[in-house]
């Protein structure tokens, strides 16, 4: 028999057992649906939780002064500790493997108001690179640069909710002022939307921004602090795998600056959102793993059943393989045909399950998201791997039975009863 008399047979062969056929090609496509949406959702949850944890800032570590826990240097344990300028140039200087150290200094009671509106909000004062560090993402106008810096301009740049609420009916802020303890600043930029779960001082869509030396002059720290102090200092390691270390290098500086032991953490708290990533990360994995566990027993119980319908199909076909047999037909010709059917099944079912699969994805895709979960996202190597496995499986589940019932004599294949 030619390749295309035997595909043209297989064909019909397959339109006459409609039934069966199509019993057969739901159960793989069943199984491939059931595992790409598992892992798809495992994935978008992923996926979700890395942008929660960049929110905040990307790999920062933010330094908190504390208080000494332990005896240092002939001092008492007890000891506040306050980070002044210096300990900025300090870390700097002496830590290799840290690309940014930048102070923050921040203010609760200052007054705030627009022409339009007043308004009490959390006004913070850093570097330039705070913007970068911080994840504030420009809307409109510009973040302050290293000009308003050395200058000590009095320049602000407004969190989202900051700038509705000063400017209220759609007025546009860039080029207004804003009076700070009535002390005017020039908005010279709006943030970008965010959306934020975390946060050590409160949501940056409602605070104010200006650089560090103008906060200095206009708004420097309150007692017991000094005007040489600030809140707290904000360390980025040049690299991830560079984390370990500058956070060492950071915890000896400040200890020598400050005369502590710098292995006293209740000396200086540090909240390490690159370890909290890597702690997402070990959650989400986790969860991705089980959802793609239970996908892939899906997988197996949708497998079992096209095990049994391929199998229910050869013995009812034994009649049909001893007719062949009689008039001639080789055992390797019966093991093609039934191995070309389940290759067919397996081929066409695969093909309907994937496009099944990432249309449904697609379309729960355009879908308003809950905060922090991105969506379905499809992985092509899930789907392969359910197509093959799931093929294989209607492969080998027709290939036996075919072989053993294409071994039997022909006179006892004829005699056969399906069900008896």
């Amino acid at each position: 028999m030619v390749l295309h008399d035997l595909i043209r047979d297989v064909f019909r062969t397959l339109w006459s057992h409609k039934l069966r056929t199509f019993l057969t090609m739901f159960g793989i496509a069943w199984g491939i649906v059931s595992i790409v949406l598992m892992v798809a959702a495992g994935e978008g949850l992923r996926k979700g939780q890395e942008d929660q944890s960049k929110t905040l800032g990307k790999d920062i570590m933010i330094v908190f002064h504390g208080r000494t826990s332990l005896q240092a240097g002939g001092t008492r344990a007890g000891r506040v500790v306050h980070w002044e300028d210096a300990d900025v140039q300090a870390v700097q200087s002496e830590s290799p493997d840290c690309q940014y150290a930048i102070p923050e200094l921040e203010q609760e009671t200052v007054r705030t108001h627009s022409n339009y509106n007043n308004a009490a909000f959390l006004v913070s004062g850093s570097y330039p690179e705070f913007g970068e560090i911080r994840s504030l993402d420009v809307g409109q106008g510009r973040f302050y640069n290293w000009d308003d810096q050395r200058e000590a301009r009095r320049v602000a740049f407004l969190g989202t909710d900051a700038a509705k609420q000063l400017f209220p009916e759609g007025r546009n802020p860039i080029g207004e002022n804003v009076y700070l303890n009535d002390i005017p600043y020039l908005v010279i930029g709006v943030m970008a939307k965010k959306k934020q779960d975390s946060s050590y001082d409160g949501w940056d869509v409602n605070k104010v921004f200006v650089p560090f030396a103008a906060m200095r002059r206009d708004f420097p720290d309150k007692p017991p602090a000094t005007a040489r102090t600030f809140d707290q200092l904000l360390v980025t390691p040049k690299s991830v795998p560079n984390h370990d270390a500058c956070k060492h290098e950071v915890r000896a500086a400040l200890g020598k600056m400050h005369n502590y032991d710098p292995t006293d953490k209740e000396a200086c708290p540090i909240w390490d959102t690159v370890q909290e990533a890597k702690a997402f990360t070990q959650m989400t994995d986790g969860m991705k793993y089980f959802l793609g566990a239970v996908g892939f027993v899906t997988l197996f119980l949708g497998g079992i059943g096209v095990m049994n319908v391929m199998m229910v199909a050869v013995r009812e076909r034994t009649r049909e393989i001893g007719v062949r047999k009689a008039l001639g037909a080789p055992a390797h010709a019966i093991l093609k045909q039934f191995f070309i059917e389940a290759l067919v099944i397996a081929l066409f079912s695969g093909a309907v399950g994937l496009g099944v699969a990432y249309g449904l994805c697609w379309l729960v895709d355009l879908l308003p998201m809950p905060d922090f979960f991105a969506g379905l996202l499809p992985t092509w190597k899930s789907g392969l791997l359910a197509c093959g496995m799931l093929g294989a499986i209607a492969v080998l589940s027709a290939l036996f039975p075919a072989r053993r019932a294409a071994s039997v004599d022909p006179i006892e294949a004829l005699r056969f009863e399906a069900g008896g």
